[in-house]
This record gives C-alpha cells, structure tokens and sequence, in this order.
C-alpha cells in the first residue's frame, strides 16, 4: 500500500476551484492583483486550460477554462455568481488598490466593520467577487451580536 496523504502538502481542505472565461488571462490577473504564485498550468489540446494551481498566501486556487459543452461555465457566462471568496492580507488597503490597478471593479469600498475587519469588496474582470479584509480588532460575540442589532 502507497502512503502518501489524504490531503495533498500545501492544500487545505475546502479549496477554490474558479471557473474563468479565459483561464490563462485570469492568472496573469491574479498574479498582478494579488500577488499569486502560478504552480502548474496545464492546457489542453485546443489550448484551453484543463487545470491550474496558484498560491495566494498560505492558500492554493485552482482554475480551469469554460467548457460550454460540458456545462462548465463562469461568471460571465451565468450573468454573475453568488459566490464571493474571502482573502486575508496584511494591508487591505493597499490590496484593494493593487487589485483595481490590475483591472478589478469596486463593489464595496474599504472601511472599518463593526466584526473587527478593515473590510471592502473587488470584482475581478472573470465575474468573481473577492472580499478583502484585514482583522484590526477582536470583537467578543456579546459585542458582536448588539453591534449587528444596531440600526
């Protein structure tokens, strides 16, 4: 019997797999907005990606081109997503820039939230949504629960 790992090294157990319009465009994106590692690309016959792995901090995403045929679409195909992906940085601002600069639209600007995060919301050229945060503070649940109440 071969022992290797149920999870694979660098993995976590809930991973992204992003469904992009055109996957190789959408790593350059990555890359230049949120500083992504590129891991593997791997394109298929017709120059498609099959598969793709990037590191974005201490987490991997995994991407692929649309395959209409096989009713694999993105955002942009389905009009939107209801998915947003949550990504913890050191300095949200200066991520949330770095991320427009590259080509990403502002859904929600940066701001102080009552949960304790410096929080804000991109949308990346693809049609996924992207909240951003850095944690400034811990807020207790008791807290936590009245601040939300709050009008």
């Amino acid at each position: 019997m071969n022992a290797v790992p149920a999870i694979p090294d660098g993995m976590h157990s809930v991973t992204p797999h992003l469904v992009c319009r055109d996957a190789a465009q959408a790593i350059d994106f990555y890359v230049r907005a949120f500083g992504a590692l590129e891991l593997i690309r791997l394109p298929g016959p017709d120059g498609k990606l099959m598969h793709a792995q990037l590191k974005l901090g201490d987490s991997q995403l995994m991407l692929v081109d649309e395959c209409p045929e096989w009713g694999i679409l993105g955002p942009a195909s389905l009009k939107g997503t209801p998915v947003t992906l949550h990504l913890y940085v050191e300095d949200v601002d200066a991520a949330v820039s770095r991320a427009l600069a590259a080509g990403a639209r502002l859904v929600m600007p940066v701001e102080d939230m009552f949960w304790g995060d410096r929080y804000g919301i991109v949308e990346d050229p693809f049609g996924h949504r992207w909240s951003i945060a850095t944690h400034v503070r811990d807020v207790s649940p008791d807290a936590l629960r009245a601040a939300a109440a709050a009008p």
